[in-house]
């Protein structure tokens, strides 16, 4: 049998190539620059965080990165090329005990390249687009660099990806096909390189700013949190919690992976911190290495979908969608909720066929109505916490007025008080064995406490508003919790230590250590992230620059037949097969990029209005569920390092335990409800036990058994109540009309007669302003009675029974942006209105859950006398 120690070493060194860099130089000077540059970046990123660059400037006119927008973002990548030559080597025969000679030229290449558009940025700004000689060889030696950085750190496939988009900006004037369609004639050398280096529309485009002003703050919280023990925390406060059941440490595996996922950007590496201590355990009561493995990687990869704190593609959403966060964790909430728990459902079920038991608990064990409560409660912690902290503020504004000192020493009060209580018990240890027994909850729980209160700080600036104060940005946010959490990680020891009366200049010591490692650690988290949004940016770039996503889209339009479903499917197939090679973040900016409006489009044609928030969620969700999809998903390799299993094994169970994800982004694509979309408090609560009942179904019906094992016709019938619970308006359509249409003259009428407020559906048609060729949109506008397409600026005059729309000036254009499409009002074809529906007034489509519950019940009863073991 393996050695533990090389599989648990095995798994690390998978985390250090895919993540942190596999280079460990033996020359002293070159290890310690490595770890200097980590440390410098994390201090620089905290730096342009802060008020400080914006006080310099004001108090001693000094504008050391005050423009933290444009400067600070070829800083950021700097920082980035250069660790990722230092970390990364660049092949796999490359040394890793040293830095070659080949290397020192590229890194000093790289950031020269980058430092060129700080050191001359006020010469640059008085040339645009006039480039000289030296602007276009700095550009081509960046562009190349990163490339280089590209590949070393992430792979080829993210390079072939990008060279494709840079050759298509060069060549493709050529095509008379291409052409055509996005009326590019193709671009110069110099035109084309200062595009994609010289300006913030390439390279150092939106997703490098997002990655400077947000993605690292996040990343560098994770890192100090967990170097500070707050990661451990997590895990054993789910094994406490959860470990005693049947099944126990594979329920711990997913809610500790759930949230450890909030702080860690890596799905690799959420398995391997999580997996070294659930793994084992999950052997341990009857689990197969390849199950406990797929288990673990299921529950890592899903971390990213957490709110409050998701993935860092999450944090590019904000900009391409333009919503605020708060609304992004909005929409992320139920979705996330119910998946988590149904794959809680499926471990039980597992649990279930294989007759397993769960950890031994000394003292008192918690009932699962209890651990139900407690597991529904937590995402409701710190909203509920927050409002009691709004009520606090009201009471104590008269004092504080717009303060913040009263609320820091709040918070600084409650953060003493909870080390103190934490020092009565003894400090929460890490165990990579795996402990026979589960720890008992209170000790466990009270003894890192406090590592929520960053997390509360983070939560609180992020959602809560009061009548003084604004929402803090994300970036801002994470700034004062990353702060607060530095100030854990730096006195929590010693602080324990002063309280128990013991020796604490050695604590003191280990919380410098841990500081220090978490500045290393964020960096290091940080070097693919940075590169892969800079090779992002190329993509992004050549679509400004040409408007090569018209070419693609118009591509898989032709393949998917103008069939939302089917280009949905198309969408996901290409999410996952550019993950198995991208990063998410990268997988979510490329695809995003291509897909999002051309799944808009094809909708608007179909007359569904699919809002842009749930076309980018769908493609989030399928770039991270690639990082489990056979035969390349790293998290599963990294599971089954641990696990001693087959790693293709781990990774099909993974994915088919994963199903369940997958089916959440075609259901709310179709049903907006699920994304909290217009949606009040009450029916919120609704949608997510009739949402959660419905994916429960379905995670037994995948998995073959509900109450007993499950034969065909019960799978069957099982499946059928899911869809009744998730899409009740399908069958509502079978037998009563949803709208009451009208053409021509009447549809005028028919608006005429809609109540003011009421929704109003137009069918557009006419020829795209690209193609010529005659396409419909459907477009929603509020009814303003006979004004409403006045009401919008639109003009229709009717001439032969047809309603003609004139081009609108001065009003807002309504059409293209929802149909990603423009309208030539000049061709021969007219732009015309050639349908009005309004909504019938018609029975609740939740009158379908009645037969789906009868039906429920059927099947309950039918599987309770072939039951052989309590469910519990």
């Amino acid at each position: 049998m393996a050695d533990p120690q090389a599989q648990d070493r095995s798994a690390d060194d998978m985390v250090a190539e895919a993540d942190t860099g596999a280079r460990n130089p033996q020359a002293r000077w070159q290890a310690q620059l490595i770890i200097g540059t980590c440390i410098v970046w994390s201090l620089f990123q905290l730096y342009i965080a802060s008020r400080v660059p914006s006080m310099l400037a004001t108090t001693t006119g000094i504008s050391f990165f005050a423009n933290v927008v444009a400067q600070a973002r070829f800083v950021h990548l700097a920082f980035a090329i250069a660790l990722a030559t230092m970390a990364f080597p660049l092949t796999k025969s490359a040394p890793r005990d040293r830095i070659p000679a080949y290397d020192w030229a590229l890194l000093i290449l790289g950031v020269s390249a980058c430092l060129y558009l700080v050191a001359f940025r006020f010469q640059i700004a008085d040339r645009p687009g006039l480039w000289n000689t030296s602007d276009i060889v700095m550009s081509a030696i960046g562009m190349v660099v990163l490339m280089i950085s590209v590949y070393r750190s992430l792979g080829l496939p993210l390079v072939i990806i990008a060279s494709c988009f840079v050759l298509f900006a060069f060549f493709g004037g050529y095509s008379e096909w291409a052409r055509n369609i996005t009326n590019y004639g193709g671009a110069s050398l110099s035109k084309a390189l200062g595009h994609y280096w010289m300006q913030t529309e390439g390279v150092f485009g939106v997703a490098l700013g997002v990655s400077t002003t947000m993605i690292f703050l996040f990343v560098l919280f994770g890192a100090l949190l967990d170097r500070a023990g707050g990661g451990n925390w997590f895990i054993r406060v789910a094994i406490a919690l959860l470990g005693a059941l049947r099944g126990g440490p594979a329920k711990a595996s997913v809610l500790s992976s759930m949230l450890t996922g909030m702080i860690s950007g890596s799905s690799i590496a959420n398995t391997v911190t999580t997996g070294t201590f659930t793994i084992p355990l999950m052997k341990r009561i009857g689990f197969p290495a390849e199950k406990a493995g797929a288990v673990e990687v299921a529950s890592s990869t899903n971390g990213q979908l957490t709110p409050p704190v998701m993935g860092a593609a999450a944090f590019l959403m904000v900009e391409y969608v333009n919503i605020p966060y708060i609304d992004v964790v909005k929409h992320a909430f139920l979705p996330a909720v119910i998946s988590y728990i149904a794959l809680l459902y499926i471990v039980h079920l597992e649990s279930l066929k294989m007759g397993l038991r769960g950890l031994e608990k000394p003292g008192r064990k918690i009932g699962v109505l209890m651990i139900l409560i407690l597991f529904l409660s937590g995402f409701i912690f710190l909203g509920i916490c927050a409002f009691l902290m709004i009520g606090l503020r009201g009471i104590l504004d008269p004092i504080m007025g717009d303060s913040i000192y009263a609320a820091v020493a709040l918070v600084g009060v409650l953060y003493v008080a909870l080390v103190w209580l934490s020092a009565r018990y003894p400090d929460i240890e890490e165990d990579t064995e795996g402990e026979p027994t589960a720890p008992r909850l209170t000790p466990t729980l009270i003894g890192g406490l406090y590592f929520s209160v960053p997390i509360f700080i983070l939560v609180w600036n992020l959602m809560v508003r009061t009548e003084n104060l604004d929402r803090l940005s994300p970036a801002l946010s994470a700034f004062w919790a990353t702060i607060f959490m530095i100030i854990i990680a730096l006195t929590h020891r010693p602080l324990k230590a002063f309280f128990r009366g013991e020796g604490h200049v050695a604590e003191a010591l280990a919380g410098w250590t841990d500081f220090v490692q978490g500045l290393i650690l964020g960096a290091r988290n940080m070097i693919g992230i940075g590169v892969a949004t800079g090779a992002a940016g190329i993509i992004v770039g050549t679509i400004s620059l040409t408007g090569a996503h018209q070419v693609i889209g118009q591509v898989i339009e032709v393949i998917s037949g103008g069939n939302l479903m089917v280009l949905l499917i198309l969408v996901a197939i290409l999410s996952l097969i550019l993950g198995m090679g991208l990063p998410t973040t990268a997988n979510y900016i490329v695809v995003s990029s291509l897909m999002a409006p051309v799944i808009v489009s094809v909708g608007a044609q179909a007359g569904l209005i699919v809002p842009l928030i749930a076309v980018h969620m769908f493609v989030f969700y399928f770039g991270i569920l690639a990082d489990d999809t056979p035969p390349v998903g790293l998290a599963a390799y990294a599971a089954a390092a641990i696990s001693r299993g087959d790693p293709i094994k781990t990774g099909v169970q993974g994915f088919a335990y994963d199903i369940r994800t997958a089916l959440l982004p075609f259901l709310f694509i179709f049903n907006t409800d699920l994304l909290l979309i217009d949606v009040g408090l009450f029916k919120a609560i609704f949608v997510f036990f009739i949402s959660l009942t419905a994916m429960l179904l379905f995670a037994a019906a995948t998995q073959g058994y509900f109450i007993a094992k499950s034969k065909l016709w019960e799978t069957a019938v099982l499946l059928l109540i899911a869809f009744m619970l998730f899409r009740p308006g399908y069958f509502l359509d079978q037998v009563s009309e949803k709208y009451n249409s009208a053409e021509g003259p009447a549809a005028l009428a028919l608006m005429a007669d809609v109540p003011e407020g009421k929704d109003v559906r137009i069918t557009v048609e006419g020829p795209d302003f690209d193609t010529f060729e005659v396409r419909p949109v459907t477009i929603v506008l509020p009814s303003a009675g006979a004004e409403t397409l006045d009401a919008q600026g639109l003009v229709v005059n009717e001439e032969d029974g047809k309603l003609l729309l004139d081009e609108p000036f001065g009003g807002p254009d309504l059409i293209q942006p929802v149909s990603g499409q423009e309208f030539d009002y000049y061709a021969d074809n007219p732009v015309q209105i050639v349908r009005v529906e309004i909504e019938n007034e018609r029975m609740p489509k939740e009158i379908f859950f009645i037969p789906a519950l009868l039906l429920l019940a059927g099947i309950v009863l039918v599987q309770r006398r072939r039951a052989t073991q309590a469910p519990f």
